[in-house]
């Protein structure tokens, strides 16, 4: 069967909690379901439909948004395909389209790998694997990325995972963010500055209504606790689902929609280890030597869920 996110990885795995699935597909090793006990934590779509807004992509090896699709490094320009034509931008970039393909598999967890060969505005040859494990709590995803090249290669990371707590309107959820920072940006979503949080309408810390907000922003300065950062989202009766990264992951985007099929409000909440403009900023960018290897791990946890 051709689908349009290629094949289709199904997990499972027995915890104290119960029975915790999930669905990897071929195509940008994306997230396409996970459930505890059947409950959704991530807002599912069809294998027969592509992943809307993104839902569940990886990001590499760079995420969100380049001006003009140019960047610069020394006395050398460089020219990226515009993959987001409305705001003139290279985004999320080059392997949302790419098929992985498994190089491990086994009930509780797969490893996918694609290469990203040198082309127009990057002329790099990294080798990238990801590997989705279910675990007691949730899930662990885990990037791996080598430059097998033959000069430094610029890389960073992200993810673009959609929450939620299936029976719970997502509007009703609590959003918390441990971070410290916001990211202005122009009316192309680029990055103009960053800014302290505290006392403004951007200070996550203590939790705000997801219907209570439109969100496409990005937040920096994020805690770390023991090398883990976490961004969580409460519902009611206080059962949780939160996305947790490695500290090296030191930003992250929050984006609202009420454009998800079957949904009346989604949102994502998406790990990054450099925000939009590194490639020209600097900020967050990794350079990778020839040979040198890379791993970082996030997830996503359940907590305050019950056994059936």
């Amino acid at each position: 069967m051709n689908l349009p996110t290629g094949d289709q990885f199904e997990l499972e795995t027995t915890t104290s909690t119960g029975d915790v699935r999930a669905t990897i597909t071929a195509v940008a090793a994306g997230l396409r379901t996970l459930t505890i006990n059947g409950i959704d934590l991530v807002p599912s779509y069809g294998e027969d439909q592509t992943p809307p807004s993104g839902s569940g992509i990886v990001l590499v090896p760079w995420p969100n948004r380049i001006r003009d699709g140019v960047w610069r490094h020394g006395e050398r320009t460089y020219q990226l395909a515009i993959t987001e034509p409305a705001k003139h931008n290279a985004i999320h970039g080059l392997l949302r389209y790419a098929e992985y393909v498994p190089v491990e598999q086994d009930r509780d967890s797969v490893t996918l790998a694609a290469t990203i060969f040198p082309q127009l505005g990057y002329p790099f040859l990294v080798r990238t694997a990801v590997r989705y494990e279910l675990v007691s709590d949730g899930l662990k995803v885990t990037h791996f990325l080598e430059n097998v090249g033959g000069e430094p290669a610029p890389v960073a990371v992200g993810t673009h995972p959609f929450l939620k707590i299936g029976g719970v309107p997502t509007e009703d959820l609590v959003l918390r963010l441990d971070a410290a920072s916001h990211l202005e940006v122009d009316e192309r979503l680029l990055p103009t500055g960053e800014v302290p949080v505290d006392g403004t309408e951007w200070d996550f810390r203590e939790g705000r209504r997801v219907g209570d907000v439109d969100l496409d922003d990005a937040f920096g300065e994020v805690a770390s606790v023991d090398g883990t950062v976490e961004h969580t989202l409460v519902a009611p009766d206080g059962r949780s689902v939160s996305v947790w990264a490695d500290d090296e992951f030191a930003y992250v985007q929050v984006y609202t929609t009420e454009n998800y099929p079957g949904e009346r409000r989604a949102i994502a909440v998406e790990p990054m280890t450099a925000p939009a403009e590194a490639f020209n900023s600097g900020k967050g960018l990794r350079w990778l030597d020839p040979g040198e290897q890379w791993e970082l791990s996030w997830g996503i946890r359940f907590a305050g869920f019950t056994a059936e």
